[in-house]
């Protein structure tokens, strides 16, 4: 299994951090990049979308991953077309992103569509893609959050 990491030297093209909206001053974080919005709003869809035995576990800790992978390998083992769970998978991706960053005091990076989190060590991590791994049954983002957190301070 493959994981891949993009150093920060390789992305010099980061959202402009000046455009901030009302929406991020009413957040949690209110010094978050614009790159994060989208990512943001996808994770909290995915997890208003959850099944409700799911839904109240969902509570952003590295442990939380465990059912995300579970709910995704239910969806690949029922049959279920990419195309159908196309944003399922996005937003559980963002999820493990908004993990990521919650646990490792990383943030989200976007350019062109793309969206990476960039933890404290300055390696990127791609969340998104992973889930997407994970549905063709080869990746994990429980695991992919464990190894970005063997950076963390």
């Amino acid at each position: 299994m493959t994981r891949r990491t993009t150093d920060q030297t390789d992305r010099t093209d980061r959202t402009d951090r000046s455009d901030r909206s009302d929406r991020n001053e009413r957040s949690e974080r209110p010094d978050r990049p614009s790159a994060a919005a989208k990512p943001v709003r996808w994770a909290a869809e995915a997890v208003a979308a959850a099944p409700d035995g799911i839904r109240p576990h969902l509570d952003h800790s590295a442990q939380s991953l465990w059912r995300v992978d579970r709910l995704i390998e239910e969806l690949r083992r029922e049959g279920s077309p990419y195309t159908a769970v196309a944003n399922v998978l996005r937003g559980l991706g963002a999820y493990a992103g908004e993990v990521i960053v919650r646990q490792t005091g990383g943030e989200w990076w976007g350019s062109a569509g793309d969206h990476w989190v960039r933890t404290p060590d300055g390696r990127l991590w791609e969340p998104l893609d992973e889930s997407r791994r994970c549905f063709g049954g080869h990746g994990s983002l429980r695991l992919l959050c464990r190894d970005a957190m063997r950076g963390r301070r």
